[in-house]
């Protein structure tokens, strides 16, 4: 065998070790791909939102135990834990309770998160940046539809008809 055929053969099994690092790594990353929403519900990170108007909030998973709040449409929730056909979720002030899973809907929803004490409202603008005309206010606990979200803005819509863009670090949910 002569020192060409010889070199040949090493770029040959290089190659090959790298095709199967190669192949290893897509086969890992369509794994995580696959496996991440399952691991995000199980640590509590899916978001959901009521289906419903005056949906109750319940103290524990069942119609037995008593109602802790009645939510309205698009209330955004995060579960923390799933028991049978309830969530247990937290909202935006921290408050838990218990949902039964057939009354809230993957559809992104957002509520106002700030300026509870105070009174102020935020501004809903017609584009996203404080550069663009306000088209209306919210106050705090007002809820709203996601449409859109870019550069640190999240293009909503109000149950009566009021679109445009807010400040997302102004509001809890997705």
């Amino acid at each position: 065998m002569s020192f060409f055929d010889s070199f040949l053969n090493i770029m040959d099994g290089c190659r090959q070790r790298e095709a199967k690092k190669k192949t290893g790594f897509i086969t890992i990353l369509i794994l995580l791909i696959a496996v991440w929403p399952v691991c995000a519900e199980a640590a509590g990170f899916k978001m959901v939102s009521v289906a419903g108007e005056k949906v109750n909030l319940r103290k524990g998973p069942s119609t037995q135990y008593p109602v802790v709040w009645e939510l309205g449409e698009g209330f955004p929730l995060k579960v923390i834990e799933r028991k049978g056909s309830w969530y247990k979720v937290v909202d935006f002030e921290n408050d838990v309770g218990w949902i039964y899973k057939n009354l809230v809907s993957t559809k992104p929803h957002l509520v106002v998160k700030v300026n509870k004490k105070n009174k102020k409202r935020v501004n809903v603008r017609s584009g996203p940046g404080t550069n663009y005309k306000i088209v209306g206010k919210a106050e705090y606990g007002v809820v709203f539809e996601t449409l859109k979200r870019g550069d640190g803005w999240v293009k909503v819509r109000h149950e009566k008809g009021l679109t445009g863009w807010i400040k997302r670090s102004l509001l809890w949910g997705w």
